[in-house]
């Protein structure tokens, strides 16, 4: 596969991993309340990074925001911080990737293009490990509670955000990934053919001097 259809599939994944981090900061169901134990259930109980609701059995949802930022818990507010910073480096990414890219008239020459197409990798990467992290902050603390036989508080299971949130993160490691082989591939190739070139001319170079000097034996 040519050098640009890597970059092409790995644009691709990438904004489809950025387009699902982005939506699931704003999902709701970031954990749910469990009926692990009870006999009768009327109300499920769910929260996000954001706000938490309450859905009786008719349907009807009760929402409360957080009321503060500082009094939040510290894991909510590092999985605010990563869940951010990862829809930044996935929209600075994307940018650098459109103008990298081999398929696109921006750039400059092709080595500024396949070190600006790295960055939008390595970016993206980096981009997929804050979403990974913060989801699996969050589910380690829903886990961590479930399984406390001492926990007398309401248990929650895993959401759909965060499930949305991890395959979002492993689209972006993975396209990021093929960004970054995709210009080492590049590189390997342009060796390749450079030392290609030397052994070629060194042989044609070797070829004629020997041509040379068995005129000269001859004429002698």
């Amino acid at each position: 596969m040519s050098g640009m259809y890597q970059e092409i599939m790995a644009f691709v994944l990438t904004i489809s991993g950025w387009i699902l981090e982005s939506s699931t900061v704003s999902m709701d169901f970031w954990k749910v309340s469990s009926d692990d134990g009870s006999v009768i259930t009327t109300s499920t109980f769910w929260a996000n990074l954001w706000k938490h609701c309450v859905t009786d059995s008719t349907g009807i949802s009760s929402c409360r925001d957080f009321p503060s930022m500082l009094a939040l818990d510290g894991y909510i507010q590092a999985c605010r911080g990563l869940m951010i910073a990862a829809i930044c480096l996935g929209l600075f990414g994307s940018v650098l990737a459109l103008v990298g890219m081999k398929c696109t008239k921006v750039g400059g020459s092709d080595e500024n293009k396949a070190r600006i197409t790295c960055f939008a990798g390595v970016d993206f990467i980096l981009c997929g490990i804050c979403s990974l992290s913060a989801c699996s902050l969050y589910a380690h603390r829903i886990t961590t509670e479930f399984f406390d036989p001492m926990f007398m508080s309401q248990k929650y299971e895993l959401g759909a955000a965060l499930f949305i949130g991890w395959a979002g993160g492993i689209l972006c490691i993975l396209g990021g990934s093929v960004f970054c082989l995709s210009v080492a591939d590049s590189f390997s190739r342009r060796l390749v053919s450079a030392t290609c070139l030397h052994y070629t001319l060194e042989y044609i170079f070797k070829a004629t001097s020997m041509v040379q000097h068995f005129d000269k034996n001859a004429y002698v």
